[in-house]
């Protein structure tokens, strides 16, 4: 039986994969520092773009996007903040969050999802 953060590990590869077939370019994945964190840190066109991926294995609990709350939201923003500055990136760099939704098998992208 796997744990949960294997499981999180399989579907951030398949958000990757997903990611990449559609012209993205990852950067990094699973950006941690004590202001938060990002799934999957990635370039599309312009854009650096902070990825947070979501499953759920069916509807039971909702749609895995609903799962992307306002204090997440805020532990992603905090994230990116952080990956800015250590990564000596100014504000005036184009940025947009990006939701991965899994559920079950489906895959859905929500550009500019808050």
């Amino acid at each position: 039986m796997k744990n949960s953060r294997q499981v999180g590990n399989q579907f951030e590869e398949m958000a990757a994969t997903y990611l990449q077939a559609a012209g993205y370019l990852i950067l990094e994945r699973n950006y941690r520092d004590r202001l938060g964190e990002i799934d999957i840190v990635a370039k599309d066109g312009r854009y650096l773009v902070f990825v947070e991926v979501k499953y759920r294995a069916n509807s039971e609990k909702g749609d895995p996007a609903e799962a992307v709350h306002g204090r997440k939201q805020r532990r992603i923003r905090n994230g990116a903040r952080g990956y800015l500055f250590c990564h000596g990136l100014g504000e005036d760099v184009a940025c947009r969050f990006d939701v991965v939704a899994i559920l079950g098998q489906d895959i859905r992208l929500i550009k500019d999802a808050f």
